[in-house]
């Protein structure tokens, strides 16, 4: 599964640029941002076949769900920056992110 494949690429890359300590975040961020995107392309797949409307509520659903997921990044690094360092969390939630939601176009199609 891409997913787990980009969560374990950014985790070792975040490793690789600032050692141990962001092995926890970027790995905890990536988890997080395939859980989101999973529970988004759940919700969206069933309004594939419905009205415009239905597609465009589950759409906006799948959006919400991955704004709150920059809201936990926010209150993680807000509350324990030791555990959870800026840069590599970013890295764990966007390099998992982004690459699943273009995927998520071909679904679309």
């Amino acid at each position: 599964m891409w997913g787990v494949a980009l969560t374990a690429g950014m985790t070792a890359l975040s490793a690789l640029i600032w050692g141990r300590d962001a092995v926890l975040p970027a790995a905890s961020f990536g988890l997080l941002a395939l859980l989101i995107h999973l529970t988004a392309v759940v919700l969206l797949k069933p309004a594939l076949t419905g009205t415009f409307n239905q597609l465009l509520t589950r759409w906006a659903m799948g959006l919400g769900l991955r704004l709150l997921g920059v809201v936990a990044f926010a209150l993680a690094v807000f509350l324990e920056r030791e555990t959870f360092a800026p840069l590599p969390s970013a890295v764990g939630y966007v390099g998992v992110l982004l690459p699943l939601l273009f995927s998520e176009m071909r679904l679309i199609r």
